[in-house]
């Protein structure tokens, strides 16, 4: 189980410092990231706390879980706070598809993918991945250097998954083509 919690370790930090680093890469990407916070949070919070207060809230919760997860008697609360974050931005997407607002995220900087299914999806999986390492977290032992590797490896690819699920699930959306490309029928002309 240790390799379990290696692997979600690695997974989470990785995507939550992508996550930090897409909003603070610019003045462009962290002005994207409060509008849509302050479009897509709930009601009843944005109403009483101002989008930009929010927004840093959630960048530094953001930063705060990689930092917790490096080290491994820190790791439970990051994968508490990580826990926390993905539930929260699962209510959040699920709200705002209620109430049919389909603005971009801005979940990794400047996406202009409007959040849809691929958003909920991922934010469950993250979930799910921190309390899969919380879990076994309790039943963590001895590692050996080539599982470590591979629980490292696993992470990354995980992390990488995660981070450009926006334009794999283009990659899979049908009728969509580049504005340039004209389909034809039959052979090629």
């Amino acid at each position: 189980m240790g390799y379990v919690v290696l692997a979600c370790r690695c997974m989470l930090g990785l995507v939550f410092v992508a996550s930090v680093m897409g909003k603070v890469r610019g003045r462009g990407a962290f002005a994207g990231f409060v509008r849509a916070t302050g479009r897509l949070g709930p009601g009843w919070v944005v109403s009483r706390v101002p989008a930009g207060v929010l927004a840093g809230g959630v960048l530094a919760a953001e930063a705060a879980v990689p930092v917790l997860l490096v080290l491994p008697e820190t790791a439970r609360a990051g994968f508490v706070l990580a826990g926390l974050l993905a539930l929260a931005f699962t209510v959040t997407v699920m709200a705002a598809l209620r109430r049919r607002d389909r603005a971009p995220c801005n979940c990794f900087g400047a996406s202009t993918r409007p959040v849809g299914g691929v958003h909920l999806v991922r934010n469950v999986v993250l979930a799910v991945s921190a309390a899969l390492g919380l879990a076994a977290g309790a039943a963590a032992g001895p590692l050996e250097p080539a599982g470590v590797v591979a629980a490292m490896v696993a992470g990354v690819v995980a992390a990488a998954v995660m981070v450009t699920s926006d334009d794999l699930a283009d990659l899979f959306r049908p009728g969509v083509a580049p504005h340039d490309y004209r389909p034809t029928k039959g052979l090629l002309r």
